[in-house]
């Protein structure tokens, strides 16, 4: 009998528990904005000075992944997150794709003609209304139909962002005020067929339709960390050299820079010790050519096997120092939701954002 009451009283106890959960779990939502430490103001004891580094004021926002996990948001916590990178200080998101291949974020006529999948939500539509209510800019990422990736010519993409460019700007960026801009999003790290006309014809065409709004880009320099995602490989040998790197990247400016506004860098295929030689380059190439000299830093590491978890944070805090030394104009970062935000489903990135925070006295 006595076993039995002991089993009824601790059965008890575990369901007013369950039903308490969600309470506490609501409760805890509702203060974390405010407080995510659960310690009071116990706070690293820093040995470097903090703040000499670039702030993150930009991400990309990728709901078109085809290499790290989709956490599959609704409209709450793509609200909640911005909310977190407004905290921080980012006043700029990027869509990095408005589609890739056949799966798209928006409901384009044209695209879904073309046998895209159709979205269960005009993400597009969400991301521009979320940035308008965060005092934010959106710029918007063009398609990406992949006949690049498979045929390393970019003039595949020309053809499907002529209808894309204009359809987005009708559908959204003549109705938002935050609508600021756009992300020419062929990704390439050197001399690449097509490139530079791919670049300027859809550079123009998308300050034309929307009357001389900002457009940049994001390469990758070609360093010893430039290699494939899939493989467990993290270097090679026959990385570019810094001369190289100028000298191919000094025709690409040339080419491009009367449509393309900024270039921002992705700084993850290059060695910690080598970020302030390529960065003086590119700097001053931007500079000779009136274009903003952004970086993109990456907030995943590149230098483990598996792919892809946040990034160390003293990784991090030396490639914003180099982009701080070098006079960069801006930094953003790929990817804020996936790799540093609170509710990421790494639960390393919401160290991250704390040791950011720290670092920077936010």
């Amino acid at each position: 009998m006595a076993d039995r009451r002991t089993f009824l009283k601790d059965a008890a106890a575990a369901t007013a528990a369950m039903v308490s959960a969600p309470v506490l779990m609501t409760a805890c939502k509702a203060g974390e904005m405010k407080d995510r430490t659960a310690s009071g103001n116990i706070e690293s004891r820093l040995i470097v000075p903090k703040g000499e580094a670039l702030p993150i004021t930009g991400t990309f926002l990728d709901e078109i992944s085809h290499d790290i996990p989709h956490q599959n948001w609704g409209e709450k916590e793509w609200d909640r997150d911005f909310q977190y990178m407004k905290a921080v200080g980012i006043d700029t998101v990027i869509d990095i794709r408005c589609g890739y291949r056949k799966f798209i974020t928006y409901p384009s006529p044209y695209l879904l003609k073309k046998g895209c999948y159709m979205p269960s939500v005009d993400l597009i539509d969400m991301f521009c209304r979320l940035a308008q209510k965060y005092d934010m800019k959106f710029y918007l990422g063009l398609y990406d139909s992949g006949k690049y990736w498979d045929t390393h010519d970019m003039s595949y993409e020309v053809e499907s962002n002529k209808f894309v460019i204009d359809e987005v700007w009708e559908r959204y960026g003549s109705k938002y005020s935050s609508f600021g801009g756009w992300y020419i999003s062929g990704e390439i790290s050197r001399s690449t067929k097509g490139a530079i006309e791919s670049f300027r014809t859809m550079g123009k065409q998308c300050k034309e339709v929307s009357g001389g709004l900002p457009t940049f880009i994001s390469p990758w320099i070609d360093g010893k960390k430039a290699v494939m995602g899939a493989n467990g490989q993290l270097s090679r040998a026959d990385a570019v050299s810094v001369e190289e790197h100028e000298r191919e990247w000094n025709e690409i400016f040339d080419g491009i820079h009367e449509y393309v506004d900024a270039c921002a860098f992705q700084d993850g295929h290059i060695d910690y010790d080598e970020l302030d030689a390529f960065f003086s380059v590119n700097k001053k190439l931007a500079d000779r050519y009136g274009m903003k000299c952004w970086t993109n830093a990456e907030t995943f590491d590149r230098d483990m096997p598996i792919r892809f978890f946040p990034i160390k944070f003293d990784k991090l805090r030396l490639k914003l120092e180099a982009a701080k030394r070098c006079g960069y104009d801006k930094a953003i970062t790929f990817e804020f939701s996936h790799f540093m935000s609170p509710q990421s489903a790494y639960i390393q990135a919401g160290h991250l954002y704390d040791r950011y925070r720290e670092y920077f006295g936010i």
